[in-house]
């Protein structure tokens, strides 16, 4: 029997992404899915067969903001991320929240992140299923801290869980102003504690790799390490410029930071120009395909799928989509964080042997970032590494898993 499905996918282009490759697979086995996210990705959600309940907000327009780049420059202090977080959601809340209301009418299940619990307030005002997205470790566990709080490792196991505790507690108190009145008000459900609310034995779809993110053993049976959905596009043919670059000479260094937006995007562009001409590398860069040279070819929109694989190694600024993207492509990564999880991604990467030590993008200097490409085309265990772990989340069937999970409901 067909189902109506509504996914949250409210962030950027790696929030979005990932979310329409689920979707798609639930369309095409008959179910009606709706994407609910910037109306910027309107032409992806079609291109996936979904349906698009937009958003007013955009992620690109809030980054490129003045308060978007104090949430950058905030790094992963993550009383700074919340907080910043919640100035900039706070005056456009209640419109967003009622376009969510909105997106669910009719829903027979809602998927979503578990920032404001959104997929808990609608199922339970819609007396439907829901279950939770996870696209970075989220789940308490004693193995390792939140990805917020790197110092908790010295913790201990207690202090490491606690973490994650104490990052639900600072997210649910600046929530809180909002979402209990729209709660109250508009799906009349009653008020939520002081403490939050808390976690439920629901399915959580926590859609990153198990060769990436061993899963602890502490984890219920309830959360679900899928591997990753990525949204791959067969078809896609690259422009002649593209493909004449590529079989002019040796594979080039990828260099870009997806949906960040620096605060002076010229002065980043010569650095990463300058790291690639000085460690020696052809490059691909994000930008004007006018601003091309000999060595460094400028491009707007190339798939990570079918690009990543065609490379020496990968510049970025570890999202957790780009970051599956270049570890799928089992080519070595450089990781410049800016904010938010970024900075866990680039450990990982590190940690697996797949890439250097992260360059955070506030501290990134054209010869930290020429040393870090060098080691990255240059050191054959990190290639070796980097091959490996490519063939092992190559492997997994991310949205196969998740599929099973969500039959189940």
């Amino acid at each position: 029997m067909s189902r109506t499905i509504v996914i949250f996918a409210a962030g950027s282009r790696g929030d979005v992404q990932p979310c329409a490759a689920l979707g798609r697979a639930l369309a095409g086995r008959g179910d009606r899915v709706r994407l609910v996210a910037s109306n910027r990705y309107a032409g992806l959600a079609a291109s996936a067969g979904l349906d698009l309940a937009p958003l007013t907000a955009d992620p690109t327009e809030i980054l490129d903001s003045d308060a978007g780049q104090e949430l950058l420059a905030g790094g992963r202090n993550p009383v700074t991320f919340l907080a910043g977080f919640r100035r900039i959601i706070g005056p456009m809340a209640e419109r967003l929240l009622d376009e969510c209301t909105d997106a669910c009418k009719g829903a027979d299940l809602v998927l979503g992140p578990t920032l404001g619990a959104l997929p808990r307030h609608l199922g339970e005002h819609l007396d439907v299923p829901w279950a939770y997205i996870h696209f970075q470790p989220s789940q308490p566990t004693g193995a390792f801290p939140h990805p917020f709080v790197p110092q908790a490792r010295f913790l201990g196991p207690l202090g490491k869980r606690a973490s994650f505790s104490a990052i639900d507690q600072v997210a649910w108190q600046l929530a809180r102003p909002f979402i209990n009145p729209w709660r109250r008000d508009t799906l009349g459900l009653a008020d939520l504690p002081l403490r939050g609310p808390g976690r439920q034995d629901r399915p959580v779809l926590a859609c990153f790799s198990p060769s990436v993110v061993p899963r602890p053993l502490d984890w219920p049976s309830h959360v679900h390490e899928t591997g990753y959905w990525f949204l791959d596009e067969p078809s896609w043919e690259p422009p002649a410029e593209l493909a004449a670059f590529l079989d002019a000479g040796p594979p080039p260094v990828y260099a870009g930071f997806g949906s960040m937006v620096p605060k002076d995007r010229k002065v980043t562009d010569l650095a990463v120009r300058a790291a690639l001409r000085l460690a020696g590398v052809r490059g691909i860069v994000q930008g004007d395909p006018a601003d091309s040279d000999d060595d460094v070819l400028a491009v707007n929109d190339v798939p990570h799928a079918w690009l990543f694989p065609r490379t020496a190694a990968v510049v970025h600024h570890g999202g957790a989509g780009t970051t599956a993207a270049g570890l799928r492509a089992g080519v070595p990564t450089v990781v410049c964080p800016f904010f938010g999880d970024q900075p866990y991604w680039g450990e990982r990467v590190a940690a697996l042997g797949a890439g250097p030590a992260p360059v955070p993008f506030k501290t990134l200097t054209v010869p930290r970032l020429t040393r870090a490409i060098r080691r990255a085309v240059g050191d054959p265990e990190l290639a070796r590494n980097a091959a490996a772990l490519g063939r092992r989340v190559s492997a997994e069937d991310g949205i196969g898993e998740a599929l099973k999970v969500l039959d189940r409901l």
